[in-house]
């Protein structure tokens, strides 16, 4: 096992958490299939835009739920088992997706893709990564929880390539090849066991609890606040991430536009969280979530009052400038709050009301758009959701005692 304190923060941490992006990258392209293809989909299996819509959301429901108890497992049994035994969930649920019709797409994307395939991916892999490091704590989260913007930024125009040479079902095969391989390879050579951190590096007064008030409220009703925030700040941020392709062709582009309008979005996402990253090793984790979430509602305000392309890429962009900042910042302001034994289940349960928030944003933009002919609905609602979320963390900032919070090294 490894034991050295000298290797937090070191170049073999900062390899290990390049290769869980990479992990992450795989794993999070293979929902993107059903994004890209949502209308071919559609019109091939004779339903409207919510069902595959609704594809895409219940990974993160089957991740949600079965996201706690992948984190657990992995304190018990180590990050490598977990992992790979994901990898080749998230392959077979491809695979299944691929085979039939509705009924084979939900199993595929819900049950193996999401409650055992995903789940075993970011909440394992992001708390285990947060264990290498001390000082750059911020910044390593920050980079890891970007896999889902890499994905899509590499991954749609490809995928739509494959779409149109291969038709969907097979450009699900193939991938879900490429993950098992991929994944495989990756977690025997680079995921070890974290060193352990150094009691000297933070005093004990500064390090968390594991037990007392926190901001003056009980630690679960901090968790509880903090899980209502990550809801709500996650059912806008699904409206784009799954509905930019269909949106986009809905206003006259092309399906190559609406592909390249995701990757914009997420791959300034990707650019930008290491610019969170950096923010939250200086101010803490809620407030780099307030400035985060605050751009995120100017961006949607954009989505709501333009319809012109180039426009549109640059409200694109924003909005991944803001989304950005939100998922790494509450893993931040967790470790922050609580003790690292307990990181393990307060992180995956936290993000837990995020997943659920993306499915919800996800699924319901699809049933809004076939109640209404449009986005703007739903685009008006998950603007309610993040002022929403403002409030909450405008709230938790205002009980910040003292002038700081620096990270645990717990």
């Amino acid at each position: 096992m490894t034991t050295n304190p000298s290797l937090l923060d070191s170049r073999t941490a900062w390899i290990t958490a390049t290769a869980a992006l990479v992990i992450l990258t795989l794993c999070y392209g293979a929902p993107l299939v059903s994004v890209v293809a949502m209308k071919l989909i559609a019109a091939e299996l004779g339903t409207s835009r919510s069902g595959p819509a609704g594809a895409g959301s219940i990974v993160y429901i089957g991740a949600a739920f079965g996201g706690i108890a992948a984190g657990w497992l992995a304190g018990k049994l180590g990050v490598r088992r977990v992992v790979m035994f994901g990898a080749t969930m998230v392959s077979a649920g491809l695979v299944l997706s691929a085979s039939g019709g509705m009924l084979e797409l939900y199993a595929g994307h819900g049950i193996l893709m999401g409650l055992f395939g995903t789940a075993c991916m970011f909440s394992p892999l992001i708390t285990y990564v947060s264990r290498w490091f001390e000082r750059r704590r911020g910044a390593a989260v920050a980079l890891i929880s970007s896999g889902q913007a890499v994905a899509g930024a590499i991954w749609p125009p490809l995928l739509q390539l494959g779409v149109d040479a291969f038709g969907w079902r097979w450009t699900m095969v193939a991938f879900a090849i490429l993950v098992v391989v991929a994944v495989a390879a990756l977690t025997v050579i680079f995921l070890h066991p974290p060193p352990e951190e150094s009691a000297a590096a933070v005093g004990a007064a500064d390090r968390p609890q594991s037990s007392g008030d926190v901001l003056g409220m009980s630690r679960n009703t901090l968790m509880i606040l903090l899980m209502a925030a990550v809801f709500c700040c996650c059912v806008p941020m699904a409206i784009p991430m799954h509905h930019v392709p269909a949106f986009c062709t809905d206003l006259g582009m092309t399906p190559q536009y609406g592909a390249a309008m995701l990757s914009v979005l997420l791959g300034c996402a990707f650019l930008a969280r290491q610019f969170w990253g950096w923010v939250a090793d200086r101010i803490g984790g809620l407030q780099t979530l307030l400035w985060a979430s605050l751009v995120q509602a100017m961006a949607l305000v954009g989505f709501l009052l333009t319809k012109d392309q180039a426009a549109l890429f640059a409200v694109s962009a924003a909005f991944g400038v803001g989304l950005s900042g939100l998922l790494p910042a509450y893993v931040i302001a967790v470790r922050e709050y609580y003790p690292v034994e307990e990181a393990n289940w307060r992180i995956p349960t936290v993000l837990f009301a995020g997943l659920l928030g993306m499915a919800t944003g996800g699924w319901g933009a699809g049933f809004l758009y076939d109640a209404f002919g449009d986005y703007l609905t739903a685009f008006a609602i998950g603007m309610a959701f993040n002022l929403l979320n403002l409030v909450v963390l405008l709230f938790l900032v205002v009980r910040r005692r003292g002038p700081g919070v620096r990270l645990a090294a717990a």
